[in-house]
Protein backbone atom coordinates (compact mmCIF):
# COMPACT_ATOMS: atom_id res chain seq x y z
CA UNK A 1 0.00 0.00 0.00
CA UNK A 2 1.36 3.46 -1.31
CA UNK A 3 2.00 6.35 1.48
CA UNK A 4 -0.01 9.86 1.20
CA UNK A 5 2.04 12.73 -0.46
CA UNK A 6 1.60 15.89 1.43
CA UNK A 7 -1.84 16.52 -0.56
CA UNK A 8 -3.05 13.24 0.48
CA UNK A 9 -2.65 11.78 -3.06
CA UNK A 10 -1.05 8.14 -3.06
CA UNK A 11 2.95 7.83 -3.83
CA UNK A 12 4.03 5.21 -5.95
CA UNK A 13 5.53 2.15 -4.20
CA UNK A 14 8.99 2.75 -5.25
CA UNK A 15 8.95 6.01 -4.65
CA UNK A 16 8.21 4.88 -0.74
CA UNK A 17 11.38 2.63 -0.39
CA UNK A 18 9.68 -0.53 -2.50
CA UNK A 19 10.05 -1.97 -5.83
CA UNK A 20 6.59 -1.83 -7.70
CA UNK A 21 5.18 -4.54 -9.43
CA UNK A 22 6.26 -4.27 -13.23
CA UNK A 23 3.02 -3.56 -15.21
CA UNK A 24 2.91 -5.61 -18.70
CA UNK A 25 3.72 -4.43 -21.65
CA UNK A 26 6.04 -1.15 -22.89
CA UNK A 27 8.05 -0.37 -18.99
CA UNK A 28 8.15 3.49 -18.04
CA UNK A 29 11.15 5.17 -18.78
CA UNK A 30 11.81 8.30 -16.40
CA UNK A 31 10.43 11.59 -16.56
CA UNK A 32 12.63 14.27 -18.37
CA UNK A 33 11.72 17.87 -16.79
CA UNK A 34 13.90 19.50 -19.99
CA UNK A 35 12.09 17.42 -22.49
CA UNK A 36 8.88 17.71 -20.72
CA UNK A 37 8.90 21.41 -20.82
CA UNK A 38 10.74 22.19 -24.62
CA UNK A 39 10.68 19.23 -26.62
CA UNK A 40 10.76 19.59 -30.15
CA UNK A 41 7.57 17.53 -30.74
CA UNK A 42 7.70 16.35 -34.05
CA UNK A 43 11.05 14.68 -33.62
CA UNK A 44 10.00 13.01 -30.66
CA UNK A 45 7.05 11.57 -32.36
CA UNK A 46 9.40 10.58 -35.00
CA UNK A 47 10.79 8.24 -32.22
CA UNK A 48 7.44 7.62 -30.30
CA UNK A 49 6.27 3.92 -29.37
CA UNK A 50 4.10 3.99 -32.90
CA UNK A 51 6.03 5.53 -34.98
CA UNK A 52 8.70 2.71 -33.67
CA UNK A 53 6.32 -0.07 -34.40
CA UNK A 54 4.93 1.25 -37.97
CA UNK A 55 8.50 1.45 -39.12
CA UNK A 56 9.03 -2.47 -38.33
CA UNK A 57 5.58 -3.06 -40.07
CA UNK A 58 6.18 -1.08 -43.12
CA UNK A 59 9.57 -2.65 -43.37
CA UNK A 60 7.80 -6.38 -43.52
CA UNK A 61 5.16 -5.64 -45.41
CA UNK A 62 7.82 -3.48 -48.13
CA UNK A 63 9.49 -7.23 -48.04
CA UNK A 64 6.78 -9.01 -48.75
CA UNK A 65 5.68 -6.89 -51.36
CA UNK A 66 9.17 -6.74 -53.09
CA UNK A 67 9.27 -10.67 -52.79
CA UNK A 68 5.65 -11.00 -54.45
CA UNK A 69 7.39 -8.87 -57.29
CA UNK A 70 9.92 -11.65 -57.47
CA UNK A 71 7.87 -14.49 -56.94
CA UNK A 72 9.25 -15.46 -53.72
CA UNK A 73 5.51 -15.10 -52.39
CA UNK A 74 2.35 -14.50 -53.99
CA UNK A 75 0.89 -10.81 -54.33
CA UNK A 76 -2.18 -12.61 -52.60
CA UNK A 77 0.20 -12.70 -49.50
CA UNK A 78 1.10 -9.35 -49.74
CA UNK A 79 -2.46 -8.08 -49.93
CA UNK A 80 -2.95 -10.24 -47.08
CA UNK A 81 -0.68 -8.55 -44.82
CA UNK A 82 -1.27 -4.69 -46.15
CA UNK A 83 -4.63 -5.35 -44.91
CA UNK A 84 -3.37 -5.94 -41.11
CA UNK A 85 0.21 -3.53 -40.99
CA UNK A 86 -1.45 -1.13 -39.08
CA UNK A 87 -0.24 -0.23 -35.56
CA UNK A 88 -3.73 -0.61 -34.21
CA UNK A 89 -3.62 -4.47 -35.23
CA UNK A 90 -1.12 -4.76 -32.57
CA UNK A 91 -1.69 -5.62 -28.85
CA UNK A 92 1.72 -3.36 -27.76
CA UNK A 93 1.05 -4.81 -24.01
CA UNK A 94 1.50 -8.78 -25.59
CA UNK A 95 3.95 -7.13 -27.94
CA UNK A 96 6.39 -5.75 -25.10
CA UNK A 97 5.54 -8.64 -22.28
CA UNK A 98 6.84 -11.18 -25.28
CA UNK A 99 9.82 -9.32 -26.56
CA UNK A 100 11.21 -8.93 -23.16
CA UNK A 101 11.51 -12.91 -23.05
CA UNK A 102 12.46 -12.94 -26.38
CA UNK A 103 14.93 -9.96 -26.17
CA UNK A 104 13.95 -8.42 -29.46
CA UNK A 105 10.27 -7.70 -30.39
CA UNK A 106 10.30 -8.55 -33.97
CA UNK A 107 9.41 -12.35 -33.35
CA UNK A 108 6.55 -11.73 -31.32
CA UNK A 109 5.54 -9.20 -33.86
CA UNK A 110 5.20 -11.22 -36.71
CA UNK A 111 3.54 -13.65 -34.46
CA UNK A 112 0.96 -11.28 -33.90
CA UNK A 113 0.50 -10.92 -37.93
CA UNK A 114 0.22 -14.28 -38.66
CA UNK A 115 -2.35 -14.73 -35.82
CA UNK A 116 -4.17 -12.19 -38.07
CA UNK A 117 -3.47 -13.69 -41.30
CA UNK A 118 -5.70 -17.01 -43.12
CA UNK A 119 -4.01 -19.77 -43.60
CA UNK A 120 -1.55 -19.84 -46.25
CA UNK A 121 -0.26 -16.17 -45.81
CA UNK A 122 0.58 -16.56 -42.33
CA UNK A 123 3.30 -18.71 -43.02
CA UNK A 124 4.95 -16.30 -45.56
CA UNK A 125 5.67 -13.16 -44.27
CA UNK A 126 9.14 -12.22 -42.85
CA UNK A 127 10.63 -14.34 -45.46
CA UNK A 128 14.13 -14.51 -45.61
CA UNK A 129 14.88 -12.09 -43.07
CA UNK A 130 16.09 -11.18 -39.54
CA UNK A 131 15.33 -9.43 -36.73
CA UNK A 132 17.74 -6.98 -37.30
CA UNK A 133 16.87 -6.51 -41.22
CA UNK A 134 13.26 -5.20 -39.93
CA UNK A 135 14.46 -3.41 -37.07
CA UNK A 136 17.37 -1.23 -38.77
CA UNK A 137 15.14 -0.30 -41.73
CA UNK A 138 12.11 0.41 -39.80
CA UNK A 139 15.12 2.53 -37.78
CA UNK A 140 16.42 4.09 -40.97
CA UNK A 141 13.16 5.01 -41.89
CA UNK A 142 13.07 6.88 -39.12
CA UNK A 143 16.43 8.52 -39.50
CA UNK A 144 15.48 9.74 -42.98
CA UNK A 145 12.06 11.62 -40.97
CA UNK A 146 14.49 12.62 -38.27
CA UNK A 147 16.87 14.25 -40.64
CA UNK A 148 14.30 15.80 -42.32
CA UNK A 149 13.25 17.29 -39.58
CA UNK A 150 16.67 18.65 -38.32
CA UNK A 151 16.56 20.51 -42.27
CA UNK A 152 13.47 22.22 -40.76
CA UNK A 153 14.89 23.37 -37.53
CA UNK A 154 18.14 23.97 -39.05
CA UNK A 155 16.49 26.43 -41.85
CA UNK A 156 14.64 28.14 -39.61
CA UNK A 157 17.67 29.08 -37.54
CA UNK A 158 19.62 30.01 -40.46
CA UNK A 159 17.00 31.97 -42.04
CA UNK A 160 16.43 33.90 -38.44
CA UNK A 161 19.83 34.39 -38.68
CA UNK A 162 19.89 35.82 -41.97
CA UNK A 163 17.55 38.16 -41.05
CA UNK A 164 19.87 39.64 -37.72
CA UNK A 165 23.19 39.55 -40.08
CA UNK A 166 21.46 41.73 -42.43
CA UNK A 167 19.79 44.24 -40.45
CA UNK A 168 23.04 44.77 -38.15
CA UNK A 169 25.62 44.49 -40.89
CA UNK A 170 26.54 48.04 -39.43
CA UNK A 171 25.61 47.51 -35.78
CA UNK A 172 29.25 48.69 -33.62
CA UNK A 173 30.12 46.72 -30.80
CA UNK A 174 32.87 44.56 -29.18
CA UNK A 175 34.94 41.91 -30.73
CA UNK A 176 35.94 40.10 -27.06
CA UNK A 177 38.92 37.48 -26.92
CA UNK A 178 39.44 35.85 -23.71
CA UNK A 179 35.98 37.62 -22.49
CA UNK A 180 37.37 40.89 -22.52
CA UNK A 181 37.18 43.60 -25.32
CA UNK A 182 39.49 43.19 -28.26
CA UNK A 183 38.47 45.35 -31.21
CA UNK A 184 35.79 47.33 -32.67
CA UNK A 185 33.21 45.08 -34.90
CA UNK A 186 30.13 44.74 -35.62
CA UNK A 187 27.03 42.48 -34.59
CA UNK A 188 26.19 41.45 -37.93
CA UNK A 189 29.64 39.85 -38.27
CA UNK A 190 29.25 38.76 -35.40
CA UNK A 191 26.33 36.53 -36.58
CA UNK A 192 27.30 36.01 -40.15
CA UNK A 193 30.15 33.63 -38.65
CA UNK A 194 27.35 31.57 -36.79
CA UNK A 195 25.36 31.87 -40.42
CA UNK A 196 28.15 30.14 -41.95
CA UNK A 197 28.42 27.74 -39.22
CA UNK A 198 24.88 26.71 -40.00
CA UNK A 199 25.25 26.59 -43.84
CA UNK A 200 27.85 23.71 -43.14
CA UNK A 201 25.57 22.49 -40.32
CA UNK A 202 22.69 22.29 -43.25
CA UNK A 203 25.06 20.38 -45.69
CA UNK A 204 26.37 18.27 -42.82
CA UNK A 205 22.65 16.88 -42.26
CA UNK A 206 21.92 16.60 -45.75
CA UNK A 207 25.05 14.55 -46.89
CA UNK A 208 24.33 12.18 -43.26
CA UNK A 209 20.62 11.90 -44.39
CA UNK A 210 21.44 10.49 -47.63
CA UNK A 211 24.12 8.10 -46.38
CA UNK A 212 22.29 6.89 -43.77
CA UNK A 213 18.98 6.15 -46.51
CA UNK A 214 19.67 2.38 -46.69
CA UNK A 215 18.23 -0.76 -46.43
CA UNK A 216 19.28 -3.81 -44.68
CA UNK A 217 18.36 -7.02 -45.88
CA UNK A 218 21.06 -9.59 -45.01
CA UNK A 219 19.72 -11.96 -43.41
CA UNK A 220 21.48 -14.41 -40.29
CA UNK A 221 25.04 -13.96 -40.83
CA UNK A 222 24.88 -11.36 -44.21
CA UNK A 223 24.91 -13.47 -46.88
CA UNK A 224 21.34 -13.53 -47.27
CA UNK A 225 21.26 -17.38 -48.01
CA UNK A 226 18.08 -17.88 -47.39
CA UNK A 227 16.73 -15.58 -50.40
CA UNK A 228 19.06 -17.27 -52.71
CA UNK A 229 19.49 -15.86 -55.92
CA UNK A 230 16.92 -14.08 -55.60
CA UNK A 231 18.61 -11.70 -52.50
CA UNK A 232 19.62 -9.00 -54.67
CA UNK A 233 16.43 -8.30 -56.43
CA UNK A 234 14.29 -8.38 -53.71
CA UNK A 235 16.64 -5.92 -51.86
CA UNK A 236 16.16 -3.52 -54.86
CA UNK A 237 12.44 -3.65 -55.34
CA UNK A 238 11.74 -3.81 -51.29
CA UNK A 239 14.69 -0.24 -50.97
CA UNK A 240 12.23 0.80 -54.31
CA UNK A 241 9.16 0.85 -52.05
CA UNK A 242 10.39 2.37 -49.26
CA UNK A 243 12.22 5.03 -50.95
CA UNK A 244 15.82 3.74 -49.82
CA UNK A 245 19.08 2.91 -51.40
CA UNK A 246 20.61 -0.37 -51.47
CA UNK A 247 24.28 -1.59 -50.71
CA UNK A 248 24.36 -4.95 -51.45
CA UNK A 249 27.58 -5.47 -49.05
CA UNK A 250 25.84 -6.04 -45.69
CA UNK A 251 25.99 -3.22 -43.34
CA UNK A 252 24.49 -4.57 -39.98
CA UNK A 253 27.79 -4.33 -37.96
CA UNK A 254 29.12 -1.46 -39.61
CA UNK A 255 27.53 1.38 -38.03
CA UNK A 256 29.98 3.85 -39.06
CA UNK A 257 26.64 5.94 -41.06
CA UNK A 258 24.69 5.94 -38.03
CA UNK A 259 27.55 7.78 -35.84
CA UNK A 260 28.18 9.83 -38.94
CA UNK A 261 24.18 10.77 -38.47
CA UNK A 262 24.79 11.35 -35.06
CA UNK A 263 27.83 13.49 -35.60
CA UNK A 264 25.96 15.68 -37.54
CA UNK A 265 22.98 16.45 -35.39
CA UNK A 266 25.61 16.52 -32.54
CA UNK A 267 27.78 19.40 -34.63
CA UNK A 268 24.22 21.23 -35.27
CA UNK A 269 23.43 21.03 -31.61
CA UNK A 270 26.68 22.69 -30.59
CA UNK A 271 26.07 25.57 -32.87
CA UNK A 272 22.71 26.32 -30.88
CA UNK A 273 24.79 25.79 -27.87
CA UNK A 274 27.27 28.65 -28.32
CA UNK A 275 24.75 31.00 -29.66
CA UNK A 276 22.58 30.24 -26.81
CA UNK A 277 26.42 30.58 -24.63
CA UNK A 278 26.63 34.20 -26.34
CA UNK A 279 23.23 35.06 -25.51
CA UNK A 280 23.48 34.36 -22.05
CA UNK A 281 26.78 36.60 -21.68
CA UNK A 282 25.73 39.66 -23.82
CA UNK A 283 22.64 39.47 -21.55
CA UNK A 284 24.68 39.90 -18.14
CA UNK A 285 23.42 42.65 -16.22
CA UNK A 286 27.18 44.49 -16.26
CA UNK A 287 27.36 43.83 -20.29
CA UNK A 288 23.15 44.64 -21.26
CA UNK A 289 23.63 44.45 -25.40
CA UNK A 290 21.30 41.34 -25.84
CA UNK A 291 17.81 40.15 -24.36
CA UNK A 292 15.98 37.43 -24.89
CA UNK A 293 12.28 37.80 -26.15
CA UNK A 294 9.92 39.90 -22.88
CA UNK A 295 7.29 38.73 -21.54
CA UNK A 296 5.12 38.54 -18.39
CA UNK A 297 6.84 36.28 -15.60
CA UNK A 298 8.93 34.74 -18.97
CA UNK A 299 12.58 33.83 -16.75
CA UNK A 300 11.22 34.71 -13.41
CA UNK A 301 12.32 34.19 -10.50
CA UNK A 302 10.24 32.67 -7.44
CA UNK A 303 11.93 34.96 -5.01
CA UNK A 304 13.84 37.52 -6.56
CA UNK A 305 11.47 39.69 -8.35
CA UNK A 306 13.74 41.20 -11.04
CA UNK A 307 15.22 38.57 -12.11
CA UNK A 308 14.54 38.03 -16.38
CA UNK A 309 16.46 34.86 -16.96
CA UNK A 310 17.86 33.62 -20.42
CA UNK A 311 15.96 30.44 -20.29
CA UNK A 312 15.55 29.45 -23.68
CA UNK A 313 18.92 29.84 -23.70
CA UNK A 314 19.98 27.57 -20.93
CA UNK A 315 17.38 25.56 -22.04
CA UNK A 316 19.47 25.30 -25.46
CA UNK A 317 22.60 24.69 -23.80
CA UNK A 318 21.34 22.25 -21.63
CA UNK A 319 20.22 20.07 -24.88
CA UNK A 320 23.34 20.79 -27.22
CA UNK A 321 26.06 19.16 -24.18
CA UNK A 322 23.53 16.69 -23.23
CA UNK A 323 23.87 15.63 -26.95
CA UNK A 324 27.71 15.94 -27.10
CA UNK A 325 28.12 13.52 -24.48
CA UNK A 326 25.45 11.05 -26.31
CA UNK A 327 28.64 10.60 -28.83
CA UNK A 328 31.54 8.49 -27.06
CA UNK A 329 28.16 6.11 -26.38
CA UNK A 330 27.68 6.03 -29.70
CA UNK A 331 31.18 5.15 -30.90
CA UNK A 332 31.44 2.30 -28.88
CA UNK A 333 28.78 0.54 -31.26
CA UNK A 334 30.54 1.03 -33.68
CA UNK A 335 32.86 -1.81 -31.79
CA UNK A 336 30.00 -4.71 -32.74
CA UNK A 337 32.40 -8.15 -33.92
CA UNK A 338 31.58 -10.41 -35.71
CA UNK A 339 28.66 -11.11 -38.18
CA UNK A 340 26.47 -9.77 -34.97
CA UNK A 341 26.36 -7.25 -32.48
CA UNK A 342 26.37 -8.13 -28.66
CA UNK A 343 24.75 -5.77 -26.85
CA UNK A 344 26.53 -3.03 -29.16
CA UNK A 345 23.07 -2.88 -31.25
CA UNK A 346 21.16 -2.32 -27.55
CA UNK A 347 23.74 1.52 -26.99
CA UNK A 348 21.83 2.55 -30.35
CA UNK A 349 18.32 2.00 -29.08
CA UNK A 350 19.01 4.53 -26.26
CA UNK A 351 21.38 6.98 -27.45
CA UNK A 352 19.68 7.95 -31.43
CA UNK A 353 16.55 8.78 -30.25
CA UNK A 354 17.44 10.99 -27.39
CA UNK A 355 20.29 12.40 -29.71
CA UNK A 356 18.16 13.24 -32.29
CA UNK A 357 15.45 14.83 -30.42
CA UNK A 358 17.84 16.93 -28.32
CA UNK A 359 19.27 18.09 -31.17
CA UNK A 360 16.29 19.22 -32.67
CA UNK A 361 15.15 20.73 -29.77
CA UNK A 362 18.43 22.53 -29.22
CA UNK A 363 18.24 23.86 -32.62
CA UNK A 364 14.31 24.69 -32.96
CA UNK A 365 14.65 26.85 -29.64
CA UNK A 366 18.25 28.89 -31.04
CA UNK A 367 15.75 29.83 -34.19
CA UNK A 368 13.03 31.77 -31.93
CA UNK A 369 15.71 33.00 -29.13
CA UNK A 370 17.46 34.52 -32.45
CA UNK A 371 14.06 34.88 -34.68
CA UNK A 372 13.01 37.22 -31.55
CA UNK A 373 15.70 38.90 -29.98
CA UNK A 374 16.15 42.02 -28.51
CA UNK A 375 18.78 44.23 -29.46
CA UNK A 376 20.28 47.16 -27.66
CA UNK A 377 22.77 49.10 -30.11
CA UNK A 378 22.94 51.87 -28.01
CA UNK A 379 24.50 49.89 -25.11
CA UNK A 380 26.39 47.91 -27.82
CA UNK A 381 28.00 51.53 -28.46
CA UNK A 382 28.01 52.50 -25.00
CA UNK A 383 30.35 49.48 -23.59
CA UNK A 384 33.08 50.46 -26.63
CA UNK A 385 33.80 53.25 -24.07
CA UNK A 386 33.58 51.39 -21.25
CA UNK A 387 37.71 50.83 -20.77
CA UNK A 388 38.61 54.28 -22.00
CA UNK A 389 37.93 53.42 -25.31
CA UNK A 390 41.31 50.61 -25.22
CA UNK A 391 38.94 48.76 -27.28
CA UNK A 392 40.62 51.04 -30.09
CA UNK A 393 44.56 49.75 -29.05
CA UNK A 394 45.07 47.91 -32.05
CA UNK A 395 43.94 51.15 -34.43
CA UNK A 396 46.73 53.27 -32.52
CA UNK A 397 49.08 50.70 -32.99
CA UNK A 398 48.93 50.39 -36.84
CA UNK A 399 48.14 53.89 -37.89
CA UNK A 400 51.34 54.83 -35.54
CA UNK A 401 53.16 51.38 -37.30
CA UNK A 402 54.09 52.95 -40.87
CA UNK A 403 55.74 55.96 -38.83
CA UNK A 404 57.33 53.81 -36.01
CA UNK A 405 57.59 50.65 -36.79
CA UNK A 406 55.35 48.24 -35.74
CA UNK A 407 57.11 46.94 -32.95
CA UNK A 408 58.10 50.61 -31.38
CA UNK A 409 54.26 52.04 -32.29
CA UNK A 410 53.53 48.60 -29.67
CA UNK A 411 55.46 50.02 -27.45
CA UNK A 412 53.90 53.69 -27.85
CA UNK A 413 50.38 52.12 -27.50
CA UNK A 414 51.05 49.92 -24.45
CA UNK A 415 52.63 52.46 -22.48
CA UNK A 416 49.16 54.84 -23.42
CA UNK A 417 46.90 51.96 -22.69
CA UNK A 418 48.37 51.58 -19.27
CA UNK A 419 48.85 55.26 -18.49
CA UNK A 420 44.78 55.31 -19.79
CA UNK A 421 44.53 52.91 -16.84
CA UNK A 422 46.03 54.08 -14.10
CA UNK A 423 44.66 57.78 -14.41
CA UNK A 424 41.46 57.10 -15.30
CA UNK A 425 42.16 58.29 -18.73
CA UNK A 426 40.61 57.78 -22.25
CA UNK A 427 43.12 56.19 -24.66
CA UNK A 428 43.17 58.89 -27.05
CA UNK A 429 44.01 61.26 -24.58
CA UNK A 430 46.67 59.00 -22.71
CA UNK A 431 47.85 58.86 -26.47
CA UNK A 432 47.57 62.68 -26.99
CA UNK A 433 50.15 63.06 -23.99
CA UNK A 434 52.94 61.36 -25.62
CA UNK A 435 52.33 63.09 -28.62
CA UNK A 436 52.67 66.26 -26.77
CA UNK A 437 56.58 65.20 -26.82
CA UNK A 438 56.90 63.27 -29.74
CA UNK A 439 56.38 64.90 -32.90
CA UNK A 440 55.94 61.00 -35.37
CA UNK A 441 53.19 60.47 -32.79
CA UNK A 442 51.73 63.77 -33.02
CA UNK A 443 51.42 63.85 -36.97
CA UNK A 444 50.28 60.12 -37.07
CA UNK A 445 47.15 60.77 -34.46
CA UNK A 446 46.24 64.48 -36.10
CA UNK A 447 42.96 62.64 -36.72
CA UNK A 448 40.72 60.94 -33.56
CA UNK A 449 39.81 57.28 -34.38
CA UNK A 450 36.50 55.93 -33.63
CA UNK A 451 35.35 52.45 -33.48
CA UNK A 452 33.12 53.16 -36.60
CA UNK A 453 36.65 54.07 -38.78
CA UNK A 454 38.01 50.46 -37.12
CA UNK A 455 35.72 47.72 -38.70
CA UNK A 456 37.88 46.00 -41.64
CA UNK A 457 35.72 43.85 -44.13
CA UNK A 458 32.59 43.39 -41.78
CA UNK A 459 30.17 44.09 -44.96
CA UNK A 460 32.00 41.53 -46.45
CA UNK A 461 32.27 39.13 -44.34
CA UNK A 462 28.20 39.86 -43.77
CA UNK A 463 27.30 39.18 -47.21
CA UNK A 464 29.75 35.91 -48.04
CA UNK A 465 27.68 34.64 -44.93
CA UNK A 466 24.30 35.66 -46.60
CA UNK A 467 25.38 34.23 -49.91
CA UNK A 468 27.06 30.95 -48.39
CA UNK A 469 23.41 30.68 -46.43
CA UNK A 470 21.87 31.31 -49.48
CA UNK A 471 23.67 28.56 -51.67
CA UNK A 472 23.21 25.94 -48.67
CA UNK A 473 19.39 26.36 -49.31
CA UNK A 474 19.49 26.48 -52.72
CA UNK A 475 21.32 22.82 -52.55
CA UNK A 476 18.82 20.88 -50.36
Amino acid sequence: MSAPAFDGTPVPAQLNGRAATPSSGARPGPFRLLTALYADTAMAEIFGEAATIDGWLRAELALTRAEAQVGVVTTADADALAAISTTDRIDRDLLWEQARNVGYPVLPLVRQLSGQLPEGPDGHIHWGATTQDVMDTGLVLQLVAAGDRMIEVITEFGDALAVQTKKHTNTVTAARTHAQQAVPTTFGTKLAVYLAQVARDLHRVQRAREEVRTLSLYGAGGTSAALGQDAAEVRRRMAEELHLQVDDVPWHVARDRLVEFGGALALAAGTAGRIAREVVDLSRTEIGELKEADGHHRGASSTMPQKANPISSEAILGFSSFAATLLPALHRALEAGHERAAGEWQIEWLVLPELACSAASAVALAAEIVRDLRVFEDVMRANLDADGGLVLAEAYMFKLAPQLGREHAHDVVYDAARAARQNGKTLQNAVADIAATDPAVKAATKTPITPEHYLGENERICDAALTQWANAKENQ
